[in-house]
């Protein structure tokens, strides 16, 4: 699978079942070559263009399965927000 194909698919949280959003990047070890995390931008509300963009930082040990069109997580929101400055 290459980095295009995942970018395409959303994340779903298995918790709410409801949808996070498109993979936007991934942070992988350099050390050993395997994938340490997701990056997925939160989705966009009224004015949030005036303000930090957040980013949810999903660990891949919370992947619970990549499908060929969505990929299921099992997170809590809360503690993976990432704020750009």
């Amino acid at each position: 699978m290459t980095f295009l194909e995942l970018k395409c698919k959303e994340v779903i949280n298995c918790k709410d079942c409801k949808r996070i959003g498109c993979v936007a990047d991934v942070e992988f070890d350099s050390c050993n070559g395997q994938i340490c995390a997701l990056i997925v931008p939160a989705p966009i509300r009224f004015l949030s263009c005036f303000g930090k963009c957040v980013h949810y930082y999903i660990k891949f040990c919370d992947v619970v399965r990549i499908g060929p069109e969505i990929i299921l997580v099992d997170v809590n929101l809360e503690n993976a927000i990432m704020k750009d400055k």
